[in-house]
Parts: C-alpha cells; structure tokens; sequence
C-alpha cells in the first residue's frame, strides 16, 4: 500500500500488520484467518477500508455489494462466536469488528467516502478550508449582515418578516449550490474511477490523478462551507 497511518491517535487506524500468525506463527497468506491453525487473526494496519471489503479505490460503490459484504464479515468477526475462545482471540475478534463498523460507516456514505479517499490518496482532508468559495465571497458577506439584522430584530414585525423572507430566498440557493456542488462531486467520482480502472502509469495518468484529487478536495471544501451556512440558516429562522 501507498498509505499507512503512523499515529495511533488517528480514529481510522487499523491494527498492527502481521505477517506471521500469532499462534501458529506460519505465514499467513489471507487477510483474516490463519490458513494452517484457523485462529483469526487481526486487521493488518496496511489494510484501508477499501481493501478490507475487497474493494479497489474506486468512488461509485455498489451499496448492496457493500452491506452484503459488511454482514458476512460481521459473522466471521462478532465476539459472540468468541466467548469461548482465547482472550487474545476475544480482543482480535472485538478490535476486527470495530474497525470494520467504522469501515462501513465511512463507505457507505459518499461525502465521507472520498474524504477518506482524499486522506489516503493526498494527505490530511484538515486540508479542508473553513472560508467562503471565491465566487461567493461578496454574496456571504452580505448573508452574514442580513443575519445578525435578522437576530437583532423584532421577529414579529414587518421589518423583521422580511428579513426572513429574505433569508428564506437565500437558503434555497445555497441549497441549490450545493446540490450543484454534489453534482460536480458525482461527476469527478467517475472520472477518478474510470482513471482507476485504465490502471495507467503514464506521466499523463499522474497528472490526471493530481488534477482529479486537487478539483475534489476544492469541491468537497466548498460545499463544506455552505453547508455550515446553510446550517446556520436553519438554526436561526427555523
């Protein structure tokens, strides 16, 4: 793997990898189960949550594929079928079945899906920014002083309905931006997938790649923006 997390503060990391098994210690050639003594064995830390479904590190994830998977690992990995076991095997089994849940929390759900994607193929997603898309600037700025007017006001006067109503406009176009955004998003997922499948490792596939990682971050951290406005919005006028 291109990717492995080092600090062990990092909720997405995975379990030491191992390359022997801890009981038998023969080889162990599969990713869960010791072919030779059958003891379940732990999560390898070079495992990403693609990986540990069986995926390649593509976007668009079939979401029955996907539960279909999760559920037979489930069974394979719940501590219930470990209560008479070792307690090494009991840890194995309890830490493989919460790393799995977060795996399938994360790939299941598309935003989270290429922030993960983000972090192992480009570095951290705090990379994301907290500030007004470029096109947006004067337009935020102009929301934020119709805001605090709004919560300032008397809500039940004429003045103050109207600054609602306002408001109200505004929260259906920042909700249309953003859907605009997710379209984008949608769009880039297939081209980073089909890049992925054409498996390529020219000098013009890396700089595709670069592109594609570079526009989703943009995106994913625009949307990241007027989703807390829109938050806000709701929060405040209902």
């Amino acid at each position: 793997m291109d990717h492995q997390h080092t600090h062990s503060s990092n909720p997405r990391e995975l379990q030491m990898a191992r390359s022997m098994c801890w009981h038998c210690q023969s080889e162990v050639s599969g990713e869960y189960f010791c072919d030779r003594c059958v003891k379940v064995q732990p999560v390898s830390k070079e495992t990403d949550y693609f990986t540990c479904f069986g995926f390649p590190r593509r976007l668009t994830i079939d979401p029955g594929k996907l539960e279909a998977k999760f559920y037979e690992l489930s069974r394979a990995f719940h501590p219930d079928f470990y209560q008479n076991k070792s307690e090494t095997e009991q840890s194995i089994s309890f830490g493989n079945a919460a790393t799995l849940n977060s795996a399938y929390r994360t790939l299941r759900d598309p935003i989270q899906r290429v922030e993960y994607l983000l972090d192992l193929e480009a570095g951290s997603v705090k990379e994301i920014r907290n500030s007004p898309p470029a096109d947006l600037f004067e337009e935020i700025l102009e929301l934020q002083d119709t805001l605090d007017e709004y919560r300032a006001s008397d809500r039940a006067s004429d003045a103050g309905q109207q600054l609602r109503t306002t408001l109200q406009a505004e929260q259906q176009t920042l909700e249309e931006r953003k859907r605009d955004m997710e379209t984008q998003l949608q769009q880039l997922f297939t081209d980073w997938d089909l890049l992925q499948d054409r498996g390529e490792a020219t000098s013009q596939a890396r700089s595709e790649r670069d592109r594609l990682l570079k526009q989703m971050r943009e995106t994913l951290s625009n949307r990241t923006y007027v989703k807390s406005i829109i938050n806000d919005l709701v929060a405040t006028i209902g």
